[in-house]
């Protein structure tokens, strides 16, 4: 697996395979989307390195755009009844099937797809609050388990051109991670509670997919 160490990096390779998407194209097969994965485990700057790819790609007039999985949390109401609440982030905590369907109508290639985002305050996903037009070729995609072969993530990776992992020094991302919590509401006791609790357990699960990358991204 190639290691790549800059956005510019990330953004050759990103272009690379939206060219090979374009040429591969017949009469009767339309111009599809180029969809790129970007996975990492919690606070290794997934959605930080898919901002800037994004912000690249559009310099490069790309027509990029980024989406999250994280609108597909499920609703919290639903995670109590569920009795998941407590391991809100784990694979079982999101609507793989609406995620699934959502890439599904991007790798169609064909006219303007709505999204839901998510709102880091109250933790609940916010329907229908991302459009995507139809001129935005190459859709980034950050998300935890894009490379994970269970509970119906499996069917995610056949419907990306290509996938990036996120990796970063564990202290670094706890630090991150811990901080980002504190932030949102939480107290310094329970950021690092759930930062070693619950995100560290998704961690391990997230690390052990990134073999199934096409590239590793180490940025300086």
């Amino acid at each position: 697996m190639a290691i790549v160490r800059s956005i510019d990096e990330i953004a050759a390779v990103v272009t690379a395979a939206a060219t090979a998407a374009v040429a591969a194209t017949t009469t009767s097969r339309p111009a599809e989307r180029t969809i790129v994965g970007i996975v990492g485990s919690p606070g290794a700057g997934k959605s930080t390195v898919g901002e800037a790819l994004v912000a690249r790609l559009n310099e490069l007039s790309a027509g990029a755009q980024l989406v999250s999985m994280d609108g597909f949390h499920l609703p919290q109401s639903r995670l109590v009844e569920l009795g998941r609440r407590e391991r809100m982030g784990a694979p079982d905590t999101f609507d793989v099937d609406g995620f699934v369907a959502l890439l599904e109508r991007l790798r169609a290639g064909t006219g303007e797809v709505t999204a839901p985002g998510f709102d880091r305050e109250i933790e609940e996903a916010t329907p229908g609050t991302v459009s995507i037009a139809d001129d935005r070729r190459v859709i980034v995609v950050e998300g935890n388990y894009l490379l994970h072969d269970q509970g119906g993530w499996q069917r995610v990776a056949p419907l990306l051109d290509l996938g990036l992992f996120v990796g970063l020094e564990r202290s670094i991302r706890l630090a991150r991670l811990i901080a980002r919590h504190e932030r949102y509401g939480k107290s310094t006791a329970d950021a690092a509670a759930w930062a070693l609790g619950p995100d560290e357990a998704n961690a391990r699960l997230i690390e052990r997919t990134a073999g199934r990358a096409d590239h590793e991204v180490r940025l300086g």
